[in-house]
């Protein structure tokens, strides 16, 4: 039965009053019939007796509820693993830039220092061929072995630069950098929108340290080769192992037919041509940079054997000669950077190779439920060359083509660079 709801309002002034009260109508009381509840679910009627509170079995909840438990048990632990990793490898970013940033001023330092030392020397040496024999012994003496001095030690940081490449070095720890940060987003991607299992973990976990391998922070022992005998692609990714292809691959998971020969036609253009051509170029920056790592210590060298002749008029001048030439060969070198852009074919090459080897790892598994989706990854194919799906299709119909009538194609599989 309703209630009766009154409301007294009140206003007073100085000169009366005024009494207002509203009625709420009495409303018609309605009756709901009662819910059907199912067998096995139990109904017990509250204290107030306006509600129903419902309970599901004591056993069925108890196994539900150590069921949740495991499951969480299990995926706490994983993406504890995961953070875990996500730490190191932050980690990793912020040594890797902060090694790169002292690279680069050992570059910079070294490379002002060796020229200043070599310019004050060829001056010297220039100075004690104008003087000649009509100056004084002593004055004589003391700027040809200033020289010699000089020449002498900049032959000894030349080689150790020569040795080492910061500008290469630099390189080498911006790459890290970069593939450390999308190492980063891919974990934290994972842990966002997909469910991570410990294969996820070991699989980040060998990334992380094929990636410490490929680019190393230390120089004694564990330093890349500076000058190869020929131009290596670099790896920083784990190999996978090879796997065998069992029965006939089903269309789904969106793969098709045509999607499997377009990867394979992709491939077989990125070796043939991207591949091919960075390696090409590497080799001939490869053999530009051991020409003048050996030129700049055997030019100061010479000059400071020089200054050390009898013959002061000729030494002299041999020494300042050869003292300009150090200086613009190692100015070339060093200023222009010559290690950096062997670094930079290097990695482009790497590139290359491991999107390869992750097109061939795919096609390679027969499951098709455990590939990638076959959309998706012919977009992210499509996006690392820099091209549109369209694009990415005639690429593949036109090295058929090209394949078929026994034409080399000319146009390369990246746009990027």
């Amino acid at each position: 039965m309703a209630t009766l709801h009154v409301f007294n309002f009140l206003v007073s002034s100085s000169s009366k009053q005024i009494h207002a009260v509203m009625f709420v109508p009495k409303l018609p009381s309605i009756k709901f019939s009662s819910l059907k509840l199912k067998p096995k679910i139990l109904s017990q009627k509250s204290k107030t007796g306006d509600e129903f509170i419902t309970t599901i079995p004591i056993e069925k909840k108890v196994n539900e509820t150590l069921s949740f438990q495991t499951n969480s048990s299990i995926s706490m632990a994983t993406l504890q693993q995961l953070y875990v990793l996500l730490e190191a490898v932050a980690d990793r970013v912020e040594m890797h830039k902060n090694v790169g940033e002292q690279r680069d001023n050992w570059n910079t330092l070294l490379l002002d220092s060796i020229n200043m030392m070599t310019l004050t020397a060829t001056t010297m040496a220039g100075v004690a061929a104008a003087t000649g024999n009509g100056g004084a012994g002593i004055s004589l003496l003391g700027l040809k072995l200033a020289s010699s001095i000089m020449f002498l030690s900049a032959t000894g940081m030349l080689a150790l630069m020569n040795k080492i490449q910061p500008s290469q070095l630099v390189e080498e720890q911006r790459n890290a950098t970069r593939l450390f940060k999308q190492l980063e987003n891919q974990v934290k991607t994972l842990v966002a929108v997909g469910s991570p299992t410990q294969d996820d973990v070991n699989d980040a976990m060998e990334k992380v340290l094929a990636l410490d391998e490929a680019y190393p922070l230390p120089l004694l022992g564990v330093m890349l080769e500076k000058f190869p005998e020929n131009l290596q692609p670099a790896v920083w990714w784990p190999r996978n192992k090879a796997k065998q292809l069992n029965g006939e691959v089903k269309n789904n998971n969106g793969w098709t037919k045509e999607l499997e020969m377009e990867m394979r036609e992709v491939v077989k253009v990125i070796k043939r041509k991207d591949s091919e051509d960075y390696e090409r170029l590497g080799n001939k920056a490869l053999k530009i940079n051991k020409i003048l790592a050996k030129s700049g210590p055997i030019l100061t060298g010479i000059a400071a054997l020089a200054m050390g002749s009898s013959n002061e008029t000729w030494a002299a001048i041999m020494a300042g000669v050869a003292g300009a030439l150090a200086s613009t060969v190692n100015t070339l070198e060093h200023g222009g950077q010559v290690g950096m852009v062997f670094e930079m074919y290097r990695n482009n090459a790497g590139f290359f190779k491991h999107l390869q080897e992750s097109i061939v790892s795919t096609l390679d598994e027969s499951d098709v439920e455990k590939r990638e989706n076959g959309e998706l990854f012919e977009r992210k194919v499509a996006l690392a060359l820099g091209r549109s799906l369209s694009e990415l299709r005639e690429l593949a119909k036109n090295s058929r083509c090209c394949r078929v009538e026994g034409d080399p194609i000319d146009e390369f599989a990246s746009k990027l660079f």
